[in-house]
């Protein structure tokens, strides 16, 4: 018996088909994406981090009053990752979830600067990440790739580091080097040094852009640092000859709506730039950051943003593809995703809002 088309879905045929699609993510931290019940457990075994250890109060935890609130959250947090296991229990629970919402392949931001001066061994977080990504690709059929990201408010020397231990040990799954944390006194240019390494080791470069400060600071990733990709990047509808050079040059933006709107870049996501993105022409991609400090999942971006701007069914599937096109995958798994994203369009016989045709009739 042949499956029932998407069409018959009765409540909300948008909402079933954003739950259906086939999805790469492309910004995502491994800490920002453990679930209140793994973060509870790794409190417990860790009190004086100061995390709470009860899932009721982590969600006032949570609650962030602006980024740099949350900034000393999530660090609280990253404090807990103590062993190989830690790590390995966060890499296969992030792939169930992701599996949860079609998830196809994900690109996974892990800070390792942070977590060796934690107290982490070095092998323990490499061996942690390998299990890790054999588990999710064996028992919930997601492809997970590494970025290693430098944390910016350590300055250039950590920068270096994470470059050179990204390159000595080159995990299986590396594929790129990032940069995060504050951006307000913390230029892009200080970085040159280590993407520079990176580089020319043939790791691509996404740094965190234009989240919290001005479309200069986009420039600066660009320039300065190679950037292939934007992370966050909303400010570059601040800057029309940015918009521009985005738009020509189809560097792609990582756009995380409700984690601007939880620490407060932007008011809501109706008021969200990704709405002047699209209408400029970027190549623009949905992601979580830190889905659950954020109460976010990636299904969830997607219907937000299609409910916020009136987007159908093509313009859905158009951003899934944006994120497989975007992403550094292997070019068969781009093409199986593609396809896939694609089977579900010409499974889908309806498109949302309905044309005004289809409204009179109903």
């Amino acid at each position: 018996m042949s499956a029932r088309p998407y069409a018959a879905a009765p409540a909300d045929p948008l909402a079933a088909f954003a739950a259906a699609l086939p999805k790469a993510e492309l910004h995502l931290h491994l800490v920002g994406s453990a679930a209140p019940a793994t973060v509870a457990r790794l409190a417990a075994r860790h009190p004086a981090a100061g995390v709470p250890a009860d899932t009721g109060a982590l969600r006032e935890f949570f609650r962030f009053r602006d980024f740099p609130h949350f900034i000393e959250v999530y660090q609280a947090v990253h404090s807990l990752v103590r062993s190989a296991e830690d790590v390995r229990t966060l890499v296969t629970g992030l792939a169930r979830d992701l599996a949860a919402h079609q998830v196809r392949y994900a690109e996974v931001t892990v800070t390792p600067y942070t977590h060796l001066r934690d107290g982490l061994d070095g092998d323990d977080l490499l061996d942690g990440l390998a299990r890790g990504r054999a588990e999710a690709a064996a028992e919930h059929g997601v492809d997970l790739a590494w970025c290693f990201d430098i944390p910016g408010e350590r300055g250039p020397r950590a920068g270096l580091e994470t470059a050179v231990f990204a390159l000595r040990n080159r995990p299986e799954g590396l594929v790129s080097l990032g940069l995060g944390g504050p951006e307000l006194g913390v230029g892009r240019a200080l970085f040159t040094e280590a993407f520079t390494l990176a580089r020319e080791a043939g790791l691509h470069s996404v740094p965190h852009a234009g989240e919290t400060t001005g479309p200069a600071t986009i420039w600066s990733a660009l320039h300065d640092l190679g950037a292939e990709r934007i992370g966050h990047g909303t400010s570059c509808v601040h800057d029309p000859r940015l918009l521009d050079h985005l738009a020509e040059h189809r560097v792609p933006v990582e756009v995380c709506p409700t984690s601007n709107v939880r620490t407060r870049q932007v008011g809501s996501i109706d008021a969200h730039p990704v709405r002047r993105m699209l209408d400029h022409g970027l190549l623009v991609t949905l992601n979580t950051d830190d889905p659950p400090m954020f109460g976010a999942t990636l299904t969830g971006e997607y219907l937000a943003v299609a409910r916020s701007l009136g987007l159908g069914r093509d313009e859905l599937a158009a951003l899934a593809r944006n994120a497989a096109r975007a992403a550094f995958m292997a070019e068969p798994a781009r093409a199986r995703l593609l396809a896939e994203i694609d089977g579900l369009v010409a499974a889908t016989p309806w498109t949302y809002p309905p044309a005004p045709d289809e409204a009179a009739e109903a």
